[in-house]
């Protein structure tokens, strides 16, 4: 019979990993990657975290240190590091047919057709083909279960010795990686959870793993109940190799600057309508209805807090841009109220249907027809020449996706990024240039 086997392969400081590609004469140095509008920081390098730089710092804190220390501070660039992540999902494909995507920095694999004394060998295989193709240092850790796989994929981090592969094989070496796990450190355990653990004595995934299936369930429902039984070794979850379909879709972005005029909202608005549209058509997919929120910041003492949204039941499910614009703009103009100073808006698309399901209005006006060719010939345009190279008037003039900062001409609601780098893989005009 064969063994159920899963690898996790976890990029490491991936956002980081992803600049020092490209800018090697970063290595060794600290370097931390922002959060939207330069916010806080979202990732360290091991220099940065010697530092005693925090997750989720306020840029403004450590401006100081990091002149002091020489940190080099990027923006998120989320450009590049999805076109990182598909590198590297890529060349993991090349190891086996049966993968899943399971975040931007992570995937998990089925190895379940090694035999154990190949596994550890194939493991380090992997992490050196990726290494060598995309230049991204990657952690690897092996189980029966994807739970314990997370596990010794942390520790494949930080034992002495594993050079980034774990493989967890015999029931001493599971012992011996449960007892060396925080409880807050295991998968689906959140910080409620783990506080709740620890007062009953519970500190280590070993002590978790021998409560009663009873109380578990009782106290932590189903998914507490499949952790369990998988830090026992018994797989309750299978590969997920195509990604189920989202429920909902949402866009939203905090602005560059308060902003007070509607105009300008409305611009953030409408670029944030055609982005959630382009998805819903590229899952296969209509909307039933759509919530449009609108709020000011919660944290200014000085202003009263306004946060409100509205919701729009279609008549037809439908990915129409042109339609979930109008409706879109119409509860906008509904919430705003002037003098406020709002600081984020988004849209959510809900209740999705499978378009291929959808049922056509009879009473309708409009040649669904004609509005899906539309719609499709928009896609392959923008799919070509890039997001922005076909706007609707609401959206404003100027153009979100030129990068150069002294060309760049910002409009209110743009994201802060001052700290940017260049999108190496995915624009012409941004490609390294080899000097001789």
């Amino acid at each position: 019979m064969e063994t159920t086997r899963f690898a996790l392969v976890d990029c490491n400081s991936f956002y980081v990993s992803c600049e020092r590609v490209f800018r090697p004469e970063l290595n060794g140095r600290p370097v931390v990657v922002l959060s939207n509008n330069d916010g806080c920081v979202i990732a360290r390098s091991n220099e940065a975290k010697a530092l005693d730089i925090k997750m989720g710092t306020p840029y403004f804190q450590m401006k100081e240190l990091a002149k002091q220390e020489r940190v080099e501070v990027f923006s998120s660039n989320y450009e590049l590091y999805g076109d990182m992540s598909r590198r590297v999902a890529n060349t993991l494909a090349q190891f086996t047919p049966n993968l899943e995507i399971y975040s931007i920095d992570e995937c998990f694999m089925d190895l379940s057709h090694l035999k154990p004394e190949e596994v550890a060998e194939y493991g380090k295989q992997i992490k050196k083909t990726v290494e060598r193709w995309t230049g991204i240092p990657v952690s690897v850790g092996v189980a029966c279960t994807k739970t314990l796989a997370k596990v010794a994929n942390r520790l494949a981090k930080k034992r002495v010795g594993a050079d980034g592969v774990l493989v967890l094989e015999s029931k001493q070496e599971t012992e011996e990686a449960l007892r060396q796990t925080e409880v807050g450190d295991v998968w689906g355990i959140g910080r409620q959870h783990a506080r709740r653990l620890q007062q009953l004595d519970v500190h280590t995934a070993w002590d978790l793993q021998k409560l009663p299936e009873g109380w578990v369930k009782k106290h932590m429902a189903v998914t507490g109940l499949r952790t369990l039984l998988e830090l026992r070794g018994k797989p309750c979850q299978e590969l997920e190799i195509e990604a189920p379909a989202r429920k909902n879709i949402c866009t939203s972005r905090s602005f560059g600057r308060p902003l007070t005029q509607l105009t300008d909202i409305e611009e953030a608005l409408s670029t944030h309508t055609v982005r959630c549209a382009t998805k819903l058509r590229k899952q296969g997919s209509c909307a039933s209805s759509l919530t449009v929120f609108l709020m000011t910041n919660r944290f200014a003492v000085t202003e009263h807090n306004f946060c409100n949204s509205r919701t729009k039941q279609l008549a037809s499910p439908t990915s129409n841009e042109l339609e979930l614009l109008r409706h879109a703009i119409s509860l906008l103009r509904v919430m705003f109220r002037a003098g406020k100073r709002y600081v984020k808006v988004g849209i959510i698309l809900n209740d999705l249907v499978p378009a291929s399901e959808v049922q056509l209005d009879l009473f309708s006006h409009q040649n669904d027809e004609k509005q899906t060719k539309l719609m499709h010939t928009l896609d392959t345009l923008r799919q070509r020449f890039g997001h922005h190279s076909l706007k609707y008037a609401v959206q404003g003039a100027i153009d979100e996706s030129n990068r150069h900062k002294e060309e760049q001409q910002k409009a209110p609601w743009m994201l802060r990024k001052d700290h940017i780098s260049s999108c190496y893989t995915t624009a012409v005009e941004e490609l390294l240039v080899i000097r001789k």
